[in-house]
């Protein structure tokens, strides 16, 4: 059992969600299938996710907790790469919280987040690649995010930063042909220049990113290395469409000014609430169905299997252990 006392809380910076775009983006073409809601929505809890993982990572470096990557999960596995501390991995499950009035109620009463189920997913927990000796880590994201272009707007006005992406659709994200695209004629109907990123992989299925300078109503011929594409990020809000064409495969893309989303996470504190065991959150979870409102989300996507964040266990009992670990495996 835990109390709202045992809550660790890390400071944000805007480099974790810089991180987790960084990976996000890389992960969409394995990614965008799998997406269920909003798919921004999706996109922004990887973001959150990794950014919640690098935050952890820096807390135990600057604690002198030994912890080990070498298990991370490729892009190809886009749960995100799991952390080991004392051979133990940890699944680090984040739960993004991003409506101002609940952000200020839990500030004002961070014993109401004891109340929230911790939630994991019934398809990953049963997944054949887990142990009984792994351990789930939950954790709270306080952070806003703009969910509408009236929100992106409002953020840009403001001086605040944005990451603007549209992910292309499957035809070339993920082609059932693999044919180099050859040349791409781009066009912006847009009233300014702009810089537009293209994301995807080449030949040999590698990620690669190339940028292109967009000035008003001229066409631009380039020819890009990509085989599939899986987005477009743009670094200004668009007033008019931006389309692009390939010759080869005779098809033209148009994207509307409002059909760009914004992933970029506006954090203002981690909260890492406690740990369970794997075999204990099988013996002590309960079932809750989708379509469900719990204190974190109006209504769950999925299936979830779930224990109440009051029953975690004390993260800095387990950091303790960890070191005590550490120290027998030396001889200490």
């Amino acid at each position: 059992m835990i109390s709202a006392n045992n809550f660790i809380k890390l400071p944000y910076t805007p480099d974790l969600t810089e991180g987790g775009i960084q990976y996000a983006t890389r992960s969409l073409h394995y990614t965008y299938d799998r997406m269920g809601g909003s798919l921004y929505s999706r996109l922004r809890r990887i973001v959150g996710g990794v950014a919640v993982e690098l935050a952890l990572r820096r807390y135990l470096g600057e604690r002198e907790i030994p912890f080990d990557v070498k298990g991370a999960t490729a892009f190809t596995e886009p749960d995100h790469y799991d952390l080991s501390l004392g051979g133990h991995r940890v699944d680090v499950k984040t739960f993004v919280m991003s409506k101002r009035n609940q952000i200020s109620s839990i500030r004002r009463n961070p014993g109401l987040v004891l109340r929230a189920p911790a939630l994991l997913p019934e398809d990953q927990f049963v997944a054949a690649n887990h142990t009984d000796q792994d351990l789930y880590l939950f954790a709270f994201l306080l952070g806003l995010t703009t969910n509408s272009p009236e929100d992106i707007q409002k953020a840009d006005l403001a001086g605040q930063r944005l990451y603007l992406i549209h992910p292309l659709k499957s035809e070339w994200a993920r082609p059932a042909t693999w044919l180099h695209l050859g040349q791409i004629s781009l066009k912006s109907e847009c009233t300014v220049p702009f810089t537009v990123e293209f994301g995807g992989l080449n030949g040999e299925r590698e990620f690669i990113t190339q940028r292109v300078t967009l000035e008003p109503l001229k066409r631009e011929v380039v020819d890009l290395p990509f085989y599939s594409i899986s987005y477009m990020h743009i670094d200004g809000i668009p007033d008019a469409r931006v389309g692009l064409h390939s010759g080869d495969r005779g098809e033209t893309y148009l994207i509307q000014p409002h059909e760009w989303g914004n992933i970029w996470i506006y954090g203002m504190e981690i909260w890492l609430a406690g740990y369970m065991a794997r075999e204990e959150f099988r013996r002590k979870a309960s079932v809750i169905y989708a379509g469900s409102r719990v204190f974190q989300y109006s209504k769950t996507q999925t299936k979830n299997l779930s224990v109440p964040v009051a029953d975690l266990r004390p993260l800095e009992e387990l950091f303790e252990q960890v070191k005590d670990w550490e120290g027998e495996k030396k001889g200490w």
